[in-house]
């Protein structure tokens, strides 16, 4: 992905061009350009800025890309930034807290803006927030501005995303030297954070910030940004680790690589390392190492039995080895057998040379993918992607490192997006890896509707196939004293609740309870015979004692005789504002 919008044949390199080498390992398909600024109006981090330059420049010779190093502000115009992919503010300082020091003219700071506006990438390595306080347009690209630090010590680094090309790499926790920065923001609101201070590991002094980001990436007003604030030291510039952090900032800036950078806030861990709550489904298993889930064998299907989800935003990061294949199942009912994953749910697919309906990012042989938006999008094999999976009722997108690429309406009665979700082991040589398994449940600031046949566990219920269920299908085989459970339902604020009922039988009660089959009841209300077992119709009832939160709710039955209805999905009502 070049940067060239303002290219111009008379443009030339203010300073001499490091050499281009083969890279060891994999290069990227197309070199780039990238320029390092390291002027300072404050204070100097002189060995840093001289071992990070170099570190740049061999970073460049053995990735593939060209490096022009300047302190000179006359190299920001329009016709010479356009020959560039990335900037790189290496240490870069003005005098803190006083927005009259500045490093650049009116039109320099214009033109800096227009090549992010264009598509230009820019990467801030530590001082670099110590620059232009200013510029609101400069403050709002860096993320967030320097405010104060402690001396110099270890910390423990907590990698809170490793799927970026620049934290791929590092362990959970990554332990290290440096001058750690405290903000006089918090940039989680507005930048994907991808690296944050444990900061008990360390002394941060009377600035200490709680929630402490320490590396983060942001889309920005048509470009990409990228900011770490390690890099103080001399010694940074030599660890290869740092040095590896370093360059995927620059490819990410660059647009050598993709990543979803977007704010991320309200996530919940479904698989971080631990496989509490996961079951397995037919053949094949899932390694855990390192916080990783790589699929071995099949057919199969590992699954979050733990919870069912109605309307919700699923994040993951994926990675294949090569031509594999996998996918994400969401919204079937809970069993043991993979192919009923495959009967009741949607699968949404990893496997980016198979047929068009059935490629990467397709609802596997439903709808494909805008192609052309996901080669865009998609890292190759090797290397980490990131899929959101956006569920609201029966609607999904599909989003893949950020950029939507597909959007599907379930219309088919036998199928429907509620319910659990699960990773496909699709057989031997067929190797997916997974990390960092994250939901936001949505259902919290909306009614709360639940497809009842999606329970947890049951005593006595079944799911029944029927015509003109909403998913085509109910929780059936409803006798006295039957329960079913629902584990995690957002009820915070309910005070109604509402069935969708169908019987031909003699009818009966349903209750509403928390905490066991015989606990406390919330509400119940009476189910007739709807005139039969093809007619539906909506019971409710007022709701009292409801609990904060989310809990897990259970249906009770009573009545007399057998068969008495069946339920299709209910709801938590609140009463409006």
């Amino acid at each position: 992905m070049k940067y060239r919008a303002f290219l111009s044949a008379s443009a030339a390199l203010l300073t001499t061009l490091v050499g281009v080498s083969a890279a060891p390992t994999a290069a990227a398909a197309d070199d780039f350009d990238v320029l390092v600024f390291s002027k300072t109006v404050g204070f100097r981090h002189g060995s840093a800025i001289t071992a990070g330059l170099q570190a740049i420049k061999d970073l460049g010779a053995a990735n593939g890309f060209t490096v022009t190093a300047t302190e000179d502000a006359g190299a920001f115009t329009s016709g010479n930034l356009a020959q560039y992919e990335a900037v790189v503010f290496l240490n870069t300082t003005t005098v803190t807290n006083d927005p009259a020091s500045r490093l650049f003219t009116d039109a320099q700071r214009s033109a800096f803006e227009a090549y992010i506006e264009a598509g230009g990438g820019y990467v801030g390595v530590h001082a670099a927030a110590d620059t232009e306080y200013g510029w609101p347009f400069y403050g709002g690209l860096v993320g967030a501005y320097f405010k104060s630090h402690p001396h110099q010590q270890t910390a423990a680094v907590k990698v809170e995303d490793r799927s970026h090309s620049s934290t791929a790499h590092l362990p959970g926790t990554w332990s290290r030297f440096d001058e750690w920065y405290n903000y006089k923001t918090n940039t989680r609101s507005t930048a994907h954070v991808l690296a944050s201070l444990d900061e008990s590991s360390y002394s941060p002094g009377s600035d200490a910030m709680g929630d402490h980001p320490i590396t983060w990436c942001k889309p920005y007003q048509g470009g990409r940004s990228w900011y770490t604030g390690m890099g103080h030291t001399e010694q940074s510039y030599a660890d290869a680790a740092f040095r590896k952090h370093l360059l995927g900032g620059i490819r990410y800036a660059a647009g050598d690589t993709n990543a979803d950078c977007r704010p991320e806030t309200g996530y919940t861990a479904l698989y971080n390392g631990s496989t509490t709550g996961w079951s397995q489904a037919g053949a094949g298993s899932f390694s855990n190492s390192d916080a990783t889930l790589k699929s071995q064998g099949g057919m199969g299907l590992f699954w979050y039995s733990a919870k069912q989800y109605t309307s919700y935003s699923l994040k993951l990061d994926w990675k294949t080895d090569g031509d594999d294949n996998s996918g994400v199942f969401l919204g079937f009912p809970p069993s043991n057998d993979p192919w009923s994953a495959v009967n009741n749910g949607y699968e949404v697919q990893i496997d980016p040379t198979d047929s068009p309906d059935r490629t990467t990012g397709a609802v596997y042989s439903f709808k494909g993918p805008d192609v052309a938006a996901r080669d865009a999008a998609l890292n190759p094999s090797g290397e980490w992607n990131t899929f959101e999976l956006l569920v609201e009722g029966e609607r999904l997108q599909v989003f893949l490192n950020g950029t939507k690429i597909n959007d599907y309406t379930n219309t088919n009665p036998a199928r429907s997006l509620a319910g659990h979700i699960g990773l496909q082991n699709h057989g031997t040589g067929d190797d997916v890896s997974f990390r960092n398994i994250r939901i936001k449940d949505l259902t919290t600031a909306s009614p709360t509707t639940v497809q009842a046949e999606a329970y947890s566990s049951a005593s006595g219920v079944s799911p029944y196939t029927k015509a003109g269920a909403n998913g085509g299908r109910t929780l059936g085989y409803i006798d006295p004293g039957d329960w079913a459970r629902y584990d995690g339902v957002a009820v915070n604020g309910a005070t109604g609740f509402r069935a969708r009922v169908v019987s031909g039988g003699p009818g009966g009660t349903l209750q509403v309870r928390t905490g066991s089959p015989t606990g406390p009841v919330l509400g119940s209300v009476a189910v007739p015979n709807t005139g039969g077992w093809s007619t539906f119709r909506e019971v409710s009832t007022t709701l009292s004692n409801v609990p904060a939160g989310t809990s897990d709710v259970y249906l009770t039955f009573a009545g007399s005789g057998s068969g008495l209805f069946d339920v299709d999905d209910f709801t938590f009502t609140k009463a409006a504002s």
